[in-house]
């Protein structure tokens, strides 16, 4: 991805297109340019943003999914962007439950992709081989269907992170939040139209969770991804792409 990172008022994000605001969220591990061929497709038509969410800054007593999504309608007041729809993957999908709980009134609609909130199968509580790359490499090619998506740059990534003191009680912290922090009696009351692309093989927020997200959610309308894992719109994106582009075209023509 080759795109300018903005720096406005302690906030780095970026910011592509005009029109609807598409926000994107990226995960627990996530970075910018996991959502590298999303920015490519839409920014076309849609004002698509990506704020890097403050992980590794936070205090870590203040590490937590409420936190991040305070630090989104921080950024969204400043911004003051009007009804933007909220697209997450994993932990970035958590983080937008949360603020639309908080934060109804601001929202169009969201997205949700592997997203945390009801049951996650995470890399667990410690990472007992942090020091160890190849076991760090087996956990990062866990998240895919296909092994070869974690590529070499992302496996040294994670593995710098994991073993990163500083940042690596941050991740921890914020795991723990997620998993405390269970959404399913919040979900009925968010009416919002909710799209849910989730990958047939994710084998760590399977897919026995985005039929409990349909379920639970008034208004989603569920796609599924074969040969896909926990981020399709890395794995798979052009078929991500066209799904939500369907699901997006037919929101916005109301």
């Amino acid at each position: 991805m080759r795109y300018d990172i903005k720096r406005e008022n302690d906030f780095h994000f970026i910011e592509e297109g005009s029109g609807q605001e598409l926000i994107l969220l990226h995960g627990l591990f996530g970075a910018l340019s996991n959502w590298a061929d999303v920015v490519n497709h839409f920014s076309a038509k849609y004002k698509v943003v990506i704020p890097l969410m403050p992980i590794y800054t936070l205090p870590v007593l203040n590490t937590n999914v409420k936190a991040l999504a305070e630090f989104v309608h921080d950024f969204i007041t400043f911004k003051q962007y009007k009804n933007p729809i909220l697209i997450g993957n994993s932990l970035g999908g958590h983080v937008t439950l949360v603020y639309v709980k908080r934060h109804p009134q601001n929202v169009k609609a969201m997205v949700l992709t592997g997203s945390s909130g009801l049951y996650e199968n995470a890399m667990g509580g410690t990472f007992p081989k942090r020091e160890n790359y190849d076991f760090i490499k087996s956990k990062v090619e866990y998240t895919f269907y296909d092994p070869k998506t974690a590529s070499k740059e992302l496996v040294d990534e994670v593995f710098g992170i994991v073993n990163d003191k500083n940042k690596l009680i941050r991740i921890l912290s914020l795991a723990k939040s997620a998993i405390r922090h269970n959404m399913s009696d919040d979900l009925k009351d968010m009416p919002h139209p909710t799209c849910l692309i989730w990958g047939k093989q994710d084998n760590i927020t399977p897919p026995d969770v985005a039929e409990e997200f349909q379920r639970l959610l008034p208004k989603a309308d569920l796609f599924w991804i074969d040969k896909c894992g926990h981020a399709p719109m890395m794995e798979r994106p052009q078929e991500f792409n066209s799904y939500l582009d369907q699901w997006l075209n037919k929101l916005l023509a109301v």
